[in-house]
């Protein structure tokens, strides 16, 4: 059993210990015998806090990498058929997979948080109470039916007035309807979640969802947050949710009076902040090689980023100090390359660009990996390693 340190309030964690206690918590690095296995996709989708699914493959492959035995199928199943998860938008307005039994504590939390200045021209924006009507409307058409986006617009509008139809919206090579800039307020609010594809076409459904109390579902979202990726600082929090600096700093400031969570000295970073009594660390570093897809939430959650992508991997492995962009070959718990999958029936054929040369060790873990990317996404697998030549989410 690995050896574990533990931590005080004056103390220092070191960002190995950190980065590992990380790994293992998402279940990509099992440090002892007392780790229990994932064995369902919301379990895995829990411990990452969402998978992000804006790519629903990517995600997949996500939450297979967690589970014991767990493929695309699985997660197509919970989403699908099962309804234990639900596709809608999560942290950062971005479509997510969350656990259908979270999405209370989601939608609460969530709805809590600020909205920012508006990036569309002072033509093109909504008053506060246009906003509210449209949620309103989105609630109503959706309940009991499942509408594609031109079926929805259709509803909201006749729901509101040709004010919310307006073309002002810059999107795809498009304009789109002046609702639309709330979407994701209205999945943030409970009223819309994904339904099956109707064909090629993305339809939504009203979950009948009541959000929890915005105080308490945001303590508790936080917790969760500094349980997976602490310790934080509220920076790191406002960053991985898309708020605030401000405001996520005096959420921690009223956790940390309330003694909900507790400070330690995160080496060479500074005061960072994990749940009062959290402070078990692995004493022990990561080793071994772990492939991570696009927008894994390991990658795009952990902080300081320079620290899991150092040297070479910064400029290789981000798309402008943006995580997510590129699939991520870890070695010994850091980014250390990137890689590319191409599908073509059964075959899925898998390039690997490590930064630097792998020994045979690592090679033959990477053999590995390879065959566990392909087990989860159902195919067989190729490995070729080499230059990865497609640009950042290709």
């Amino acid at each position: 059993m690995t050896t574990r340190s533990r931590a005080t309030a004056t103390a220092t964690v070191s960002w190995t210990g950190a980065n590992a206690r990380r790994l293992a918590r998402q279940h990509l690095h099992h440090p002892d015998a007392t780790t229990s296995p994932i064995a369902t996709p919301g379990a895995a989708v829990a411990a990452m806090l969402g998978a992000h699914a804006q790519v629903l493959s990517a995600a997949e492959l996500s939450v297979g990498l967690r589970g014991d035995g767990l493929t695309r199928t699985d997660v197509r199943t919970a989403l699908w058929t099962d309804r234990t998860l639900v596709k809608t938008f999560g942290p950062r307005g971005t479509v997510h997979l969350l656990p259908a039994a979270d999405l209370p504590l989601w939608t609460g939390a969530l709805s809590t948080v600020p909205a920012g200045t508006s990036p569309f021209p002072k033509g093109a924006r909504m008053s506060p109470d246009q906003v509210e009507a449209v949620v309103a409307a989105v609630a109503e058409a959706l309940t009991g039916a499942e509408l594609t986006i031109d079926e929805l617009s259709e509803e909201v509008v006749a729901r509101t007035g040709p004010w919310a139809g307006d073309l002002v919206m810059p999107g795809f090579q498009t304009m789109w309807p002046r609702w639309r800039q709330v979407l994701h307020l209205a999945g943030h609010r409970g009223a819309l979640v994904h339904a099956p594809n109707r064909g090629r076409k993305t339809t939504y459904t009203n979950p009948g969802c009541t959000p929890l109390p915005g105080p308490g579902a945001l303590a508790a979202l936080i917790e969760r947050y500094l349980r997976a990726y602490g310790p934080a600082t509220p920076a790191h929090f406002a960053r991985w949710l898309a708020a605030p600096k401000s405001w996520a700093a005096d959420q921690f400031a009223a956790l940390a009076v309330a003694g909900a969570i507790e400070e330690v000295a995160l080496a060479d970073e500074g005061p960072a902040w994990v749940v009062a009594g959290d402070t078990d660390f692995p004493a022990s570093p990561v080793r071994g090689v772990r492939l991570l897809p696009y927008f894994d939430a390991f990658a795009i959650a952990s902080q300081p980023r320079e620290r899991l992508f150092p040297g070479a991997a910064y400029e290789r492995a981000l798309a402008g100090g943006q995580a997510g962009n590129f699939p991520l070959l870890l070695v010994d718990g850091v980014v250390a390359g990137v890689w590319h999958l191409r599908r073509s029936g059964r075959r899925i054929a898998v390039t690997v660009e490590p930064l630097e040369p792998l020994p045979p060790a690592g090679l033959r873990a990477l053999r590995e990996q390879v065959e566990r990317v392909a087990t989860i996404m159902e195919g067989t697998a190729e490995l070729t390693v080499g230059p990865v030549t497609v640009g950042p989410h290709a």
